[in-house]
């Protein structure tokens, strides 16, 4: 059996590493008691609620495609439904897309959506396009793309609304606005250098931007260097320096770090990571994390765990699930899905 193991004390650590070693199979374990639920989420949420969502709907996907890549079974049928589910809302919107209002959750919306279609390989339509269109005018007086919201962690951060934006703009074809692709993402990349991140979201999603746009190596490594030093004692992270580590901001930080900071599986970092998910993980293979937003839309139940906790919670477990997968090898996948129409 494979073991990743601490084995030393770093001087760069903020916290005591303790020897320690983690059964890969506990790992896999921990991921396979967490899929089912991230498949109802997504389910329960497409039921009561035709919109799509970030929270309950991309985040799963991206969990649960990233499943299928390393080995794991998961819901073929399910996973087609969500994909179509996402589509469906964007083609509602199309003609919004096209007259440049967007949807609402506009940029961040937009984003996540093609984000969850591109990883689940949905082949881009006229409806995609729009979308894709309406991301690269978007707020183009202001250079970056700005998103006021007050569902903190991921609603109201700017870096998380430029990641997916400058996802979304690097990957396009521009064709006959190829200057504006060019002038955006210029905009942007000094947006994102000449900012300072206000908490873990905002650090982790400015690290993810200037790794998606190959901004320079300096910066990249200030952010590598940056979220780690955040790291506390019991190998999680906080979302803001005032709070006490979740899985929400432990699953994105590495997760973060083991894909664009590199960081390999057995650094003492990555391991105290995967310790602290495992060890916060429930009994019911979810993590639970206590939301802090403002309430502003109905409450609908899921299926997951936790009342109004479900949502922020089914994003951690998404982003705690995403992060495990990031410390095992990859596998043989099935024939992907697709739902192109």
């Amino acid at each position: 059996m494979r073991h990743i193991i601490l084995t030393a004390l770093t001087l760069n650590l903020t916290f005591t590493a303790v020897a320690d070693e983690i059964a890969e199979n506990d790992v896999r374990n921990a991921i396979a008691k967490a899929i089912p639920w991230l498949e109802q989420g997504a389910a329960g949420s497409s039921k009561e609620n035709q919109c799509f969502t970030c929270h309950t709907h991309a985040l799963p996907i991206l969990a649960i495609v990233e499943a299928r890549q390393h080995g794991f079974e998961i819901d073929e049928a399910n996973l087609k439904a969500q994909l179509n589910h996402t589509l469906a809302h964007l083609e509602r919107g199309k003609q919004q897309y096209i007259d440049g209002k967007g949807q609402g959750g506009q940029v961040l919306t937009a984003g996540y959506a093609l984000w969850a279609l591109d990883d689940g390989h949905v082949e881009r339509n006229e409806t995609t396009d729009a979308v894709i269109r309406y991301v690269l005018n978007h707020q183009k007086d202001k250079g970056h793309w700005v998103k006021n919201g007050r569902r903190p962690p991921s609603d109201g951060s700017p870096f998380t609304a430029n990641y997916v934006a400058l996802r979304t703009v690097v990957d396009f074809d521009a064709g006959d606005l190829s200057e504006l692709k060019t002038s955006r993402v210029e905009a942007a990349e000094k947006w994102l250098l000449n900012t300072k991140p206000k908490d873990t979201e905002d650090a982790v999603f400015q690290l993810k931007a200037l790794h998606r746009i190959e901004s320079n190596k300096d910066a990249i490594s200030g952010g590598i260097k940056a979220l780690t030093a955040q790291q506390k004692q019991n190998g999680g992270w906080a979302q803001t320096p005032d709070m006490e580590a979740d899985a929400y901001a432990t699953g994105t930080v590495l997760a973060t770090l083991l894909k664009e900071g590199q960081l390999l599986p057995s650094d003492p970092v990555a391991v105290s990571g995967v310790r602290y998910l495992l060890d916060s993980q429930q009994e019911n293979g979810t993590w639970h994390v206590v939301t802090r937003a403002d309430g502003f839309q109905p409450y609908y139940e899921t299926g997951f765990p936790y009342d109004e906790d479900q949502f922020l919670s089914t994003a951690a477990s998404s982003w705690a699930t995403i992060a495990l997968l990031r410390t095992l090898p990859e596998a043989p996948s099935p024939s992907e899905t697709s739902i192109a129409k």
